[in-house]
């Protein structure tokens, strides 16, 4: 009975001590899963752009244009033909012989990128002749007329006036320009009087002219009667060219 007794008192120590060290022990935390590091996706990367523009579309043969461009996220560029590699950003100068398509290729990270344009060369216009410019001398000879008389007289015939007309335009395009108004006879009468004749006929020439706006101090006289014939015939018709006042540029 006191075995019985004493084995019992054992095992409700043992009982008690196993309940002690069980409260005694912190508890057991459940274990947390770490997240898994993710990746983030690449970054898109932007294409090239790229522009290109010309001073001129259309020039003459010989001539030159400027190519203007300009571009972004390109890292080489090809300017074709005979440019060849150039700057993001530039210009250059060209001569083409015939009509040319010029274009640019930019490429990058992103890709490629392209732009063209065209100049188109003209024939060069054609060489016109240049006509001499004609001397004041030639024209003077060409524009200038003479007044003619009748025979034995100092007035002024309709066709002298209209030749005296177109002289006194010359003379108002001309300012600058004196003449020396002649007047001549034919052979007939004397010497003295033929002088005094041409002297008549002269002065008859200057009188219209200054009526017409031509000023008297462009305007000089002189006689030669008849020792200065322009035709030497001895008939009418050769007569009536030598009876003029004739004009002389000084």
């Amino acid at each position: 009975m006191h075995k019985l007794s004493f084995s019992r008192h054992v095992l409700l120590g043992l009982l008690a001590m196993a309940l002690v060290s069980s409260s005694c022990k912190p508890p057991v935390k459940p274990v947390q899963s770490q997240p898994i590091a993710q990746t983030p996706p690449p970054a898109a990367v932007a294409r090239p752009t790229v522009t290109l523009q010309a001073s001129s579309t259309f020039i003459q043969k010989g001539e030159s244009a400027t190519l203007t461009w300009s571009s972004t996220n390109a890292t080489s560029l090809v300017v074709a033909p005979s440019v060849g590699s150039v700057a993001p950003e530039g210009s250059a100068k060209v001569t083409p012989s015939d009509s040319t398509t010029y274009s640019i290729t930019a490429t990058g990270p992103g890709g490629t990128a392209d732009a063209s344009i065209r100049i188109t060369v003209g024939a060069p216009p054609a060489v016109q002749p240049q006509t001499p410019k004609e001397s004041i001398d030639a024209i003077f000879l060409r524009e200038v007329k003479d007044a003619y008389f009748d025979y034995n007289k100092s007035d002024l015939r309709p066709d002298a006036r209209d030749a005296l007309s177109q002289t006194a335009q010359f003379l108002r395009r001309n300012p600058d320009i004196k003449v020396t108004i002649e007047g001549h006879c034919d052979e007939r009468g004397t010497t003295e009087y033929n002088v005094g004749l041409g002297q008549r006929r002269a002065d008859t020439v200057k009188e219209f002219l200054v009526s017409l706006g031509i000023p008297a101090d462009r305007l000089s006289t002189t006689s030669f009667g008849k020792e200065k014939p322009f035709c030497m015939e001895h008939e009418e018709s050769c007569w009536q060219q030598n009876r003029r006042g004739h004009f002389v540029k000084q």
